[in-house]
């Protein structure tokens, strides 16, 4: 008998998808290395060129420089900064997520809560830093509080019009076969809020990244025990330009490790099944 020709074809289609995912993945890594690369040449080379001072713009070199001078001080503040921010960020998952099933499950505590949420969310992290300071006496919660306002409100949002967008005729459907609130809970509202949920998280990790340095510069803290933005605020108090940019340098390192790690779990949960994460050819 002969053999069809689609068993032929398939494990060829098979192998090209594999290679074509292989190369999308490399390029994906290498592009933005290689963009990146060429913009600090050109970086290095126009200061050198146009011999630029170092209180101005440092060279990229420099700057890797000051990075090894000064990694212990760097780093002890890098990880000051981590912990405000992955404690602020799980703050703002817990309580936006309990308070979005509350709204979700009940429009009547929502219409009266809502608003509440909307003010503390609109209401720039800046203007208010400076009374949580005074009232909160313990520096480090003062600057947890700021960081999770900051990311709290897309975390409450996202959850409750994830939860509320489940589609009606399944509702209706469990509701016929008698499911109970944990039943439908489980197996047809926390499906439908995942993606709302992982979009939200990508944003307000950044923004718990942007909470806490913008809190850290309203209290002007000192000391060892600081985060980065205390780095560079003494930095250009001191006129180090170099060091300035090296802590600048590890804010945004840290913002694209969040960034990674976040789209990274976005793909894990949502990569089998959701149709923002399948991969697909063009």
């Amino acid at each position: 008998m002969d053999t069809p020709i689609t068993d032929n074809i398939t494990p060829v289609l098979n192998s090209e998808q594999n290679r074509l995912a292989r190369r999308d993945k490399i390029l994906r890594i290498l592009l933005p290395i290689i963009t990146l690369s060429i913009g600090l040449c050109i970086w290095e080379a126009l200061v050198r060129y146009y011999e630029v001072p170092h209180y101005l713009i440092p060279a990229p070199s420099l700057i890797a420089q000051t990075l090894i001078k000064d990694g212990p001080s760097l780093m002890s503040s890098l990880f000051f900064t981590i912990k405000l921010t992955l404690f602020s960020l799980f703050l703002a998952i817990a309580g936006g997520v309990f308070i979005g099933m509350i709204f979700a499950l009940s429009r009547p505590i929502e219409m009266a809560f809502f608003p509440f949420a909307v003010i503390l969310q609109v209401t720039p992290v800046i203007a208010i830093a400076p009374l949580i300071l005074i009232y909160v006496h313990d520096t480090f919660a003062a600057l947890l509080i700021c960081a999770w306002i900051v990311a709290f409100f897309p975390i409450l949002s996202n959850t409750v019009i994830g939860l509320r967008s489940a589609d009606h005729n399944l509702r209706d459907l469990f509701k016929l076969y008698g499911a109970s609130p944990l039943q439908r809970l489980r197996f047809l509202l926390a499906p439908s809020a995942l993606p709302y949920f992982m979009a939200a998280l990508k944003v307000a990790g950044g923004l718990a990244l942007i909470g806490a340095v913008v809190a850290e510069f309203v209290a002007g803290t000192a000391g060892q025990s600081t985060g980065l933005a205390s780095r560079i605020l003494e930095s250009s108090f001191r006129n180090e330009i170099p060091r300035m940019f090296a802590a600048l340098f590890l804010v945004s390192l840290l913002g694209v490790a969040i960034f990674l790690v976040t789209s990274w779990l976005s793909r894990l949960v949502l990569g089998h099944w959701h149709e923002s994460e399948i991969k697909r050819e063009n």
